[in-house]
């Protein structure tokens, strides 16, 4: 299944976080919204990725977009992963796989998913999305955030 055309409603989703409260993407309506699909935690890019999100955190809070960065691992995992890297964000579990199915970038044969961002406008429709050819690529946040600025 491909990403979510640019122009589409994003398909709606509800999962756990390292909050430990459930996040439903419909509820930040109003908001932008950039789902950043990561590998695994704990491996290299990875780290470097949701390392770079806490340091422009900021950035991101002034474009008036919440990043929900996700992955197959479980709470518990992702839980560990934050604590051990000291990461600001919360970070959102598709243990089942179901929503990276749903977004096209579940790598069945591997079973996680792919690397790939979708920008969602206040109004709930994607606005932008990409996937890496492969998992040891990543966008840069200076990328995401001109994407974001693109949408207003």
């Amino acid at each position: 299944m491909p990403l979510p055309p640019v122009g589409s409603p994003a398909p709606d989703f509800t999962l756990p976080s390292t909050s430990g409260t459930d996040v439903t993407l419909s509820y930040l309506r109003g908001k932008n919204v950039l789902l950043a699909f990561f590998p695994l935690a704990f491996t290299s890019v990875c780290t470097k990725e949701l390392s770079a999100f806490t340091e422009d955190y900021g950035q991101f809070q002034s474009a008036d977009t919440v990043v929900l960065p996700i992955s197959v691992d479980s709470v518990p995992t992702l839980k560990a992963f934050k604590a051990k890297e000291a990461i600001s964000v919360d970070l959102l579990s598709d243990f089942k796989r179901e929503v990276s199915r749903r977004y096209g970038t579940l790598i069945e044969d591997k079973f996680f998913s792919s690397r790939a961002y979708i920008v969602i406008d206040r109004t709930g429709v994607v606005r932008w999305a990409f996937a890496e050819e492969t998992t040891g690529n990543r966008r840069e946040n200076a990328e995401l955030l001109a994407q974001l600025r693109a949408v207003g």
